[in-house]
């Protein structure tokens, strides 16, 4: 599908194009360490291939496709779906050669972005309600057959501009975020739990300040129920991007479900 300028719209005042950009920015900062993500994602992704050997292969948020093995998936599979906001044109040209690819721009949260625009973005929320109680988590479905689904570091970002926006249009308390964190990724994982499916996502970020203090902050918030497949550490910010004051990197999990 291909968003009307309505929801294009919307997409842009939430900030969704911006911070699609500053992902890429962000992995042309940090050198060595995202490249050692990326080759375990795809290691992940190819091991799971080899003992599924799906004919379909349906990947939620293929995003900039740095850490998809797509050449491989490709040559292995009859028919790859990426599934994403907002495909950028440079992937929209890699893919073009690729006769088995099909890109599909969807929000596969099953329609948060949608639900929270219309309840806050629009002035709805105009009073600053004290409660979360009226977002509806929307749980995401397929027309036909996904084959295998590759989640691809994309659990832990389905509420950040979503929670972004909500923090400024309510007086909701830190309990009840967590409790929205809690049931975007517990319907994520669900869906995900319908057929055989890669899980990869950061499970913990562990930050380092400028005197060598360390601290871990919980990300995964909700789990398959099970022992990971695979894990490793991300080196996510330690050209410290966001701050000079704060270094960054993640324990990423992996799952074969």
């Amino acid at each position: 599908m291909t968003w009307q300028p309505e929801y294009r719209s919307i997409l842009h005042r939430m900030g969704y194009y911006s911070y699609q950009d500053g992902l890429i920015r962000r992995h042309q900062d940090q050198d060595e360490g995202w490249l050692k993500h990326e080759r375990k994602c795809r290691e992940f992704i190819l091991d799971a291939l080899d003992n599924v050997r799906p004919s379909t292969v349906t990947v939620l948020g293929s995003g900039w496709l740095m850490e998809l093995p797509l050449a491989e998936l490709s040559e292995k599979c009859s028919l790859i779906r990426l599934v994403d906001i907002f495909h950028p044109p440079e992937v929209i040209k890699q893919t073009a050669a690729l006769g088995n690819v099909e890109l599909v721009e969807d929000d596969v949260s099953g329609g948060i972005i949608k639900e929270v625009w219309s309840k806050a973005g629009k002035g709805i929320f105009f009073k600053k309600p004290d409660t979360l109680q009226s977002i509806k988590i929307p749980e995401y479905s397929f027309p036909d057959d996904p084959g295998m689904l590759i989640s691809l570091n994309i659990l832990t970002q389905l509420e950040i501009l979503p929670e972004r926006l909500l923090r400024k249009k309510t007086r909701a308390g830190e309990e009840e975020f967590v409790e929205f964190r809690k049931r975007l990724q517990q319907n994520h994982i669900t869906m995900l739990q319908k057929y055989r499916s890669v899980l990869i996502s950061d499970s913990e970020e562990i930050i380092t300040d400028r005197r060598g203090n360390t601290s871990e902050r919980h990300t995964m918030l909700v789990t398959p129920g099970r022992a990971p497949d695979g894990e490793w550490i991300w080196d996510f910010d330690v050209a410290g991007y966001d701050s000079s004051i704060r270094k960054s990197r993640f324990r990423v999990k992996a799952f074969l479900l």
